[in-house]
């Protein structure tokens, strides 16, 4: 499966094998972290949305019930747990629920 380098919608991360290549083929990459059943994973989701929209940045969605195996490889325990990497490496993580600016600050950063 082929995922695009870059997008304006968030990628529904299907299999960690499509996680990494994304990781790898992408400069930027902000990994959320989230669950169908988590209200500050629901707070965060239009933020999210909009910095897929409006950086270069692609967004990877990962459901940590669809995902149990990858989310525990990643030693994810809260979420929302969002991850940053560049140029295939992880360079930040952050916890909970942030503000778009300091979001878009973190891929800036990284850029």
């Amino acid at each position: 499966m082929s995922t695009p380098k870059t997008t304006d919608v968030p990628v529904h991360i299907e299999s960690s094998d499509q996680l990494d290549e994304l990781i790898a083929d992408s400069a930027v990459v902000l990994v959320d972290y989230h669950a169908d059943w988590c209200g500050p994973c629901k707070m965060l989701e239009p933020t999210v949305k909009e910095i897929a929209e409006e950086t270069d940045a692609v967004v990877a969605k990962v459901d940590i019930d669809e995902l149990q195996e990858l989310a525990r490889e990643q030693g994810i325990r809260s979420v929302p747990t969002l991850q940053f990497y560049a140029g295939g490496e992880q360079v930040k993580e952050v916890i909970g629920v942030q503000s778009k600016a300091d979001l878009v600050d973190i891929i800036e950063a990284a850029a």
